[in-house]
């Protein structure tokens, strides 16, 4: 079998990054998520502003909830940061749930904490 000559290497090595990229770009997208918004209220559990995106734990009625927050970058742009709010705050979340309805599982485009908005996604916020 020939081995990759030096050009070759580097092509060979970029294919193979973006290949390993492909699910995490997947689940960062939208399509996993109904297109339909929803709102959901409840008590913060956990806060997690590790990558590849901060989210929340959130206990409502119906469980506890994945609330997963824009990238890093969108987060801190919202306002929201690791000490904006902390365990056994209200919170109000307006996103997108996960089209799989045994995942109790949102992407937020929007977070409610003590009367303040947080917006990660303003562009995709349906006041309606």
């Amino acid at each position: 079998m020939p081995m990759l000559n030096r050009r070759r290497l580097p092509l060979a090595l970029a294919a193979l990054g973006m290949a390993a990229a492909l699910p995490a770009l997947a689940h960062h997208g939208w399509s996993w998520a109904e297109g339909e918004q929803m709102t959901l209220q409840g008590t913060i559990q956990k806060i997690s502003m590790s990558p590849p995106h901060p989210m929340l734990m959130v206990q409502a009625k119906e469980g506890l909830w994945q609330v997963d927050l824009g990238n890093p970058n969108q987060t801190e742009r919202s306002g929201f940061r690791g000490d904006t709010a902390k365990p056994g705050d209200a919170v109000t979340a307006v996103g997108n749930r996960n089209l799989d309805k045994s995942k109790l599982h949102m992407k937020a485009v929007r977070l409610i904490i003590a009367g303040k908005n947080y917006d990660m996604y303003p562009e995709r916020i349906r006041t309606n």
